[in-house]
């Protein structure tokens, strides 16, 4: 009986003993090489190959989308859009009351009819790829253009098309101010679309998307910040191509009423100064310092040419008009667009000056001198507006903004000048050959009875004005 109790306590240290052996067993086995204790059996498997981490490559840092350069540059679109309903205003104001609806429609016809051609193939003509003279078909029906950003740029790819399909739109409506009253609204649509695909895409490649060879002028250094190349210069040489091969309207100059609206002038020249800031501001794709000077002076330059055009007409005829302030501020306008992401406000009073010097006499000496009848002086203001404009953006420019490869103040100049050459003489050849095959097919001047009686009512059927007898 006194021994009963010691049974399970030698249990529990038998117990305690085999299993501390058991686990000196396990230990040894684990650090003895592999299979030294295992089983001689023929199906043991292999141990497994150790394991090599992957080579570290360094990716290239995937370009990222700005918020704020987006949000400024989705700004500068709308601007640049509400410029073209500015232009019709602009127009439509100086034209007599029986053409003005034509006026405001073609500005909207360019409105929708260039966006559609601009979105199928016209921006990859203009940027797709280096195909020397004109863009190739990389980004046509849209390939390729997405949220993702462009290389090289901080906004969606997409805003960056539809931002450059804005002066798509614009620039063939320009023209128009050269033919109004007298062009076919048919032959207007067929030329439009035409000019745009053979005349504007390339001059654009060549500046802006990357053309190279003898028609890289952008690779060459020409500067061009928003278009005073691509934009107002040619479509001022074409506009001047549209006056010779149409003639004269019916009565002119004698028989030409002066313009009908003022006031739609004035509003529209008001529309377009506003919108300009995202013309030339947005040209910069960013919001950031650039940005903010190509505001300013695009502001300085507009008021100055101004005030100058009316000084002239003061000084010259006694009294300042209205119609000459907003045309000396549209030419200061026109003139600061290529050079607003490279001069200072102190250079922008410089291009706004000689802008209204210019622009004044083409339209009251040279056009009565030569004879043609550009209705609304669109090559006296954007023509040669532009071409004062691009050459004074190399004359006034800052040294750190010369183009590429270039180092001083003349040689500048004459890139300028080269790109200016290339514009008027390809533009205005293509531009008259336009024309003429338009003409020659579906015709483009109206007939004396359509002149008489209207493109309001002739082409549209409709009246502007409502009259009470």
């Amino acid at each position: 009986m006194l021994q009963l109790p010691r049974l399970p306590i030698v249990c529990l240290v038998t117990a305690l003993v085999v299993a501390a052996l058991t686990s000196v067993s396990t230990a040894q086995d684990t650090d003895a090489p592999a299979g030294a204790n295992a089983p001689k059996t023929a199906d043991a498997p292999a141990p497994p190959a150790p394991t090599v981490a992957p080579p570290i490559v360094d990716e290239p840092a995937k370009a990222e989308i700005d918020t704020g350069d987006t949000a400024w540059m989705i700004v500068a679109t709308g601007l640049v859009l509400f410029m073209t309903p500015g232009l019709a205003f602009f127009y439509g104001g100086l034209v007599r009351r029986k053409n003005v609806l034509s006026v405001l429609m073609q500005c909207f016809m360019c409105m929708s009819l260039m966006t559609v051609i601009w979105i199928l193939f016209g921006y990859s003509l203009a940027f797709g790829g280096d195909g020397g003279f004109i863009g190739n078909m990389d980004y046509a029906f849209m390939k390729g253009v997405g949220q993702e950003p462009k290389e090289g740029q901080t906004i969606p790819h997409v805003l960056f098309m539809m931002f450059q399909g804005m002066f798509a739109i614009i620039t063939p409506a320009l023209i128009l101010g050269a033919f109004a009253e007298r062009m076919k609204f048919a032959g207007f649509c067929v030329f439009s679309a035409l000019w745009l695909i053979i005349c504007y895409c390339p001059v654009c490649h060549w500046v802006w998307g990357g053309g190279s060879g003898f028609w890289g002028l952008g690779e060459d250094g020409a500067l061009d910040f928003a278009g005073g190349t691509v934009v107002h210069i040619n479509a001022g040489i074409a506009a001047l191509m549209a006056a010779f091969v149409l003639g004269r309207r019916k009565g002119y100059p004698k028989q030409i009423s002066p313009p009908h609206n003022l006031p739609f002038a004035v509003l529209g020249a008001g529309i377009l100064w506003f919108g300009w800031f995202g013309f030339n501001g947005g040209s910069q794709l960013a919001a950031d310092g650039v940005a903010a000077n190509a505001l300013v002076v695009t502001h300085v330059a507009a008021a100055t040419a101004g005030l100058v055009w009316s000084l002239i007409e003061w000084g010259r005829d006694g009294k300042p008009t209205c119609l000459g302030m907003i045309t000396g501020a549209v030419a200061g306008l026109v003139a600061i667009t290529p050079a607003s992401g490279s001069v200072d406000p102190i250079g922008a009073l410089c291009v706004g000056t000689g802008a209204s010097i210019f622009a004044y006499i083409a339209v009251a000496f040279i056009k009565e001198m030569v004879g043609y009848d550009d209705s609304l002086d669109v090559f006296g203001v954007h023509g040669v507006a532009g071409m004062w404009g691009a050459i004074a953006t190399g004359l006034f420019c800052l040294e750190s903004n010369f183009g590429g490869g270039i180092d001083s103040r003349g040689a500048q100049v004459m890139i300028q000048c080269k790109a200016i050459v290339y514009t008027l003489v390809y533009s205005g050849f293509a531009s008259f050959v336009l024309l003429k095959v338009v003409d020659m097919t579906i015709g483009l001047k109206a007939d004396e009875r359509e002149e008489s009686v209207g493109m309001d009512l002739t082409d549209h059927a409709e009246h502007a004005y409502t009259l009470l007898d």
